[in-house]
Parts: structure tokens; C-alpha cells; sequence
């Protein structure tokens, strides 16, 4: 039986009455792009042996088989010399951030991002240092709950950091004053407590409207980031196609024992790496191709 390693069902924030039951609702004015995505290379043959493990530079040769592991963390290849085209997922307004669920390349790369920050697991931030892992964590001020040291520290390994706003809320259908105090109130929460002006912008649940967009510029962010993969109880779920292409953004959340069942974050996490390898892919850095 699969873990139940997502609590997207049930946010562990509080959001105004009617939001969506979990991150997984997608407005509909945000159709998916998946023809706009560039083919797939070819994976290894079926039945071919599995890749001399290779572990990244700086990273403990045993590190991975101590985080449940079978074999190290390919390394993602080095970052392009010219990020690629976003690609929007769907007709969106012209001169306003983009909203995107996927990076436009072929090289074998996923994005691995972890939402609000209510799990603050010490073993995590080892996770971390031990495989050289890449992430982006996309903060709530209500759930980091004033413990932003604990995610600094995340930072300083490495960590990207996006803005996911101050509650929580869902943002879709609300005004522009409403919007924009969540938006700008977690941007300078981020900027004053971690010394970070984050760029990139995740609306809770993953609803959105034009208003939104445009509150988010104001406040100085720019894509709009969504995710075409979600780590559920059942494992990665996907919103078509049935397996990881590249440049997938991959969904987590900061979770622990009281929302998985007695399991870890560290142990989500191990899980997610399985499958990822499984897959034939490395995990890169988002803010290297956005």
C-alpha cells in the first residue's frame, strides 16, 4: 500500500469558506499545454541495466543508500546558457506574468517544488545536505508560523524560495486590494526575515485570475507557477500522460507523522526520489531554467 504522502485534501492553513478542497483544482481559464510541450527523448531501452550510479560532486558517495536510496542522485546536467522560452499554459493576457506547469527542454530534468512550510523537520534540512537535493519552496507565512530560520537554513543550501502568500487563501474571484495585501505582505515577510526578493509565485490550490496575475506584478513577482505532478497518497499523480516528461514541475508539501500517517518528510521525500529515478530523470534547479 502507497503512503500517503500528500495532504493536499486537506490544507493544513486555513482558507476562506468555498476554497477548493486542495491544490489539485485548476481554474478553468488555465487549460493545460501539453501540445505545446517539446517531444520526449527517449528514455533507456526497456529491459536495459540501470546507470552506473554517478553522485553528484560534493555529495557523499553513501549518502543516498543512508536516505533509502538504491543508488546516488544522477546529476542534472549543467544549467543553459540562455534559459529557455516560458511556455504559458494556456491562452493567458498579454503583459502579465505567465503561468507555467512546465519548463520547455529535453534534457531528462524535473523540478522538484514544496509548498506553505508547516512540516519544519530537522532531518529534512540534513535530506538536503546529504544529497545535494535542488528545491523550491514556495512559503506561507501562516504556516512557517514565524519559524523562518528553519527554512533560511534550507536557503542557504541551496533552496530556492517563491511566494505562496500570507494565508493561504484561494485568490481566484477576489478583489485587487485583497489580492495584492497577500501577495506583497508575504513578499516583504520574505524579504525582511530571509533577505530574499523571490520571483516566482504559487496561488494556493493553484487558482488564479487576471487579477491575480496582475496583483502579483505589482508586487514585483514574475511566472506564475504551477505543477503538472503531484506526489499523492497513491504516488506521483499526473495531470495527463501518465508518467514525468521533462521539465515537469513536481508538487509536494512540508509535511510530517500527524498529516502522513506516522510517516516522515524525509521519508515523502525518499519516495518521491524512487520514483524520479525510476523515471530516468534528474532533479534540477527551477530558478536555473526560469
Amino acid at each position: 500500500m502507497a503512503a500517503p504522502w500528500s495532504a493536499s485534501g486537506s490544507p493544513a492553513v486555513s482558507a476562506p469558506s468555498g476554497a477548493p478542497p486542495g491544490d489539485g483544482s485548476v481554474p478553468s481559464s488555465a487549460p493545460a499545454a501539453d501540445d505545446m510541450r517539446p517531444p520526449t527523448p527517449p528514455g533507456p531501452p526497456p529491459g536495459s541495466p540501470p546507470r552506473s550510479p554517478r553522485p553528484a560532486p560534493g555529495v557523499a558517495p553513501g549518502a543516498y543508500h543512508h536516505w533509502g536510496l538504491d543508488r546516488p542522485l544522477d546529476p542534472p546536467p549543467p544549467p543553459p546558457d540562455v534559459k529557455p522560452p516560458l511556455v504559458p499554459d494556456g491562452e493567458q493576457p498579454p503583459g502579465l506574468p505567465p503561468v507555467i506547469r512546465q519548463v520547455a527542454t529535453t534534457d531528462r530534468v524535473v523540478f522538484l517544488t514544496i509548498d506553505d512550510g508547516l512540516e519544519k523537520d530537522p532531518r529534512f534540512i540534513d535530506q538536503v545536505r546529504d544529497l545535494g537535493l535542488p528545491f523550491t519552496q514556495f512559503l506561507t507565512d501562516q504556516a512557517v508560523d514565524g519559524q523562518y530560520d528553519y527554512f533560511g537554513e534550507l536557503h542557504r543550501l541551496g533552496g530556492g524560495i517563491g511566494n505562496h502568500t500570507l494565508t493561504h487563501p484561494s485568490l481566484a474571484g477576489q478583489d485587487y486590494g485583497t489580492q495584492v495585501q497577500e501577495i506583497c505582505g508575504q513578499q516583504e515577510n520574505l524579504r525582511n526575515r530571509l533577505g530574499v526578493q523571490p520571483r516566482l509565485f504559487r496561488p494556493p490550490y493553484g487558482e488564479y485570475d487576471e487579477t491575480t496575475l496582475r496583483a502579483a506584478a505589482d508586487c514585483g513577482l514574475g511566472p506564475v507557477v504551477l505543477w503538472r505532478a503531484e506526489m499523492e497518497t497513491q504516488g506521483l499523480v499526473y495531470r495527463s500522460g501518465g508518467r514525468l516528461q521533462p521539465g515537469d514541475i513536481v508538487l509536494a508539501h512540508f509535511r510530517g507523522p500527524e498529516q502522513l500517517d506516522g510517516h516522515t518528510m524525509t521519508e515523502m521525500i525518499t519516495e518521491l526520489l524512487r520514483e524520479i529515478q525510476a523515471q530516468g530523470f534528474a532533479v534540477a534547479r527551477l530558478e536555473d531554467y526560469v
